[in-house]
């Protein structure tokens, strides 16, 4: 396993910007292969972009869990990116974070790394804001992606900013414009999932997971629901557990058996 952080210049972001990336090497069963075939030119592995939470970074996901093993024992390549805390959008008031995310991040990455380009390789997860991320980019992009998988996400934004205080307000203002357009906007994941289905493309696989003590469960549970009504193939795990990173790392492990499992 190779774990390498990059740092780039970013056209959308106008900003150098980093990501921390996975990339499979020696697994215990190469060990006997040939090294050309183990270091291969041509090798391409499936890729999953893991997104952070608010407040976090793209070194989040690799100190607090054990993703580089997990990732090494699936032989799948992981992308983590520093998304800042933009909500994975084009703020209405700084950073184009979602040009950035599902344009030129895939682009820069295929061109330094061997990762797949094909769809049924390509798979997205996050956790809380990267949760909500996620679906962003698997419902928004599915071109790009054939999977997304959302752990404790923020996945009712109309909620969201419909609950905000005084001291929340203007960051979601910044985020988004006018709060009161969010609702039925491209923000809106429930409004997104309508929006897919209606266009007859083909629909990304979506794994949700959540811990039963979580504050964003009640959340959850009604976007898993409105997804089945649509007929989104929808794998759904709950179990015991908070915000906090020891579900996290017991359910990203699941999130790359579900990956693996097609």
């Amino acid at each position: 396993m190779a774990v390498l952080q990059v740092n780039f210049l970013s056209k959308y972001l106008m900003m150098n910007t980093m990501a921390t990336v996975i990339i499979p090497t020696l697994a215990s069963k190469d060990l006997q292969s040939p090294l050309e075939d183990v270091y291969s030119r041509e090798k391409r592995f499936p890729v999953l972009y893991l997104l952070h939470g608010f407040l976090g970074d793209h070194t989040d996901w690799l100190r607090y869990t054990s993703i580089e093993r997990y990732a090494n024992e699936k032989g799948i390549a992981v992308i983590m990116p520093s998304a800042y805390n933009s909500f994975y959008t084009d703020m209405a008031y700084g950073i184009r974070c979602w040009s950035y995310i599902s344009e030129e991040l895939p682009l820069v990455m295929r061109s330094l790394f061997p990762i797949s380009d094909k769809r049924d390789d390509n798979f997205v997860a996050g956790l809380s804001m990267g949760g909500y991320g996620a679906m962003k980019l698997a419902l928004g992009r599915p071109d790009l992606f054939s999977g997304g998988a959302s752990l404790s996400g923020a996945l009712d934004i109309v909620e969201l900013v419909e609950s905000a205080d005084s001291i929340s307000k203007p960051f979601h203002i910044n985020l988004f414009g006018d709060l009161t357009k969010v609702e039925g906007s491209e923000n809106d994941l429930f409004y997104l999932a309508e929006k897919l289905k209606e266009g007859r493309l083909e629909t990304p696989r979506i794994y949700i997971g959540c811990g039963t003590e979580d504050r964003l469960y009640p959340a959850n549970v009604r976007f898993k629901e409105h997804l089945q009504r649509l007929g989104y193939n929808v794998t759904y795990e709950e179990g015991p557990g908070g915000h906090e990173w020891s579900f996290w790392d017991r359910y990203i492990k699941k999130v790359l058996d579900w990956i693996s499992s097609y």
